[in-house]
């Protein structure tokens, strides 16, 4: 079962469409859409580790606009559209905290959540909706939007081969355990 998803998305990362796809994929991911762009960022590397830096900077460009957008949503839509899309994710609530944390910690808060698994989205509409000055949302969107992606791309430069034949002698394993790690991070979301 893993090993047909795997080759799956390594055929899906070296498809000519696949840069298109990952901005979409990356663009979407920090304004509303759940599923990060990591998981095509590192099959993309793992296929074609020679467009490793060209790769990252369509993540980190893509989601720095999509941050912008999601930012939008909370500054000017938060009653119309972000509320439904909080609400539909179960993040209202962190939204909030993150909208009263957000007085006078703007950007070391943006800085570190951009990179770690938090959807983003979260810290984007949250930013807006706190009122966050935009060129400083921007400024920091940038720093660790790039930083997450390009961290991520050069791991995988650099380390892939090993890597991929780690993950590919134990294919079941490696499944499994992404699989777990996925449903742990979807239970915190969810619960906290």
């Amino acid at each position: 079962m893993f090993r047909k998803i795997y080759d799956w998305m390594l055929r899906l990362a070296a498809h000519r469409h696949a840069l298109r796809s990952l901005a979409v994929i990356a663009f979407a991911e920090s304004s509303f859409f759940p599923i990060p762009a990591d998981v095509m960022v590192i099959p993309m590397v793992l296929a074609r580790r020679d467009r490793a830096w060209r790769i990252a900077a369509v993540a980190a460009i893509s989601s720095i606009l999509g941050g912008m957008v999601g930012y939008a949503i909370g500054y000017f839509l938060w009653d119309s559209v972000g509320r439904p899309v909080a609400d539909f994710y179960h993040i209202t609530a962190q939204v909030e905290d993150y909208r009263q944390r957000f007085h006078g910690f703007a950007a070391p808060i943006i800085l570190l959540q951009g990179l770690t698994p938090l959807p983003f989205k979260l810290v984007a509409i949250a930013s807006g909706l706190a009122e966050v000055n935009f060129l400083t949302f921007v400024a920091c969107a940038t720093v660790t939007r790039s930083a997450r992606y390009f961290i991520v791309a050069g791991l995988i430069r650099r380390y892939g081969a090993p890597m991929q034949a780690f993950i590919e002698a134990r294919m079941a394993l490696v499944g499994w355990a992404v699989l777990a790690l996925a449903a742990m991070i979807a239970l915190a979301i969810w619960w906290f």
